[in-house]
């Protein structure tokens, strides 16, 4: 499945793709950010609440981004839906992300279950199931 980038800003393009979350009987539409710096996924604790996720039940777990600033996450099963695919992954929700910052797959949950090619100069990726 191939995606077009997503212009952000003037001069600015980055593989944003639309994906679909699920809890129990809630599902919701969320544009993420395919981050292959990322360790996992993380996405915003306004996420959790529109799921009726409880969200400080999860785990705790500390991440830091690329300032090195550390934040925390809670972790959550859930239902993600690329495309026709769809998959049970556990996933952080953090009140800390920015109030510009989208959705981030990472690593573990998206990675280590897509094969992803960026062509930026094309300006689109393309995900295939592994």
């Amino acid at each position: 499945m191939r995606f077009p980038y997503k212009r952000v800003a003037p001069g600015i393009i980055r593989p944003i793709i639309p994906i679909e979350l699920s809890y129990r009987d809630i599902s919701i539409p969320y544009e993420v950010l395919i981050d292959s710096g990322a360790d996992f996924c993380i996405f915003d604790a306004e996420i959790a609440e529109l799921l009726n996720l409880p969200i400080t039940k999860g785990e705790r777990r500390q991440f830091a981004g690329v300032t090195g600033d550390r934040a925390f996450m809670y972790m959550h099963p859930v239902e993600m839906k690329i495309g026709n695919w769809s998959y049970k992954i556990e996933v952080g929700f953090s009140s800390d992300m920015g109030p510009y910052a989208h959705g981030i797959v990472g690593q573990v949950g998206f990675f280590d279950k897509f094969v992803v090619k960026f062509d930026y100069l094309k300006e689109e990726v393309e995900i295939k199931p592994r």
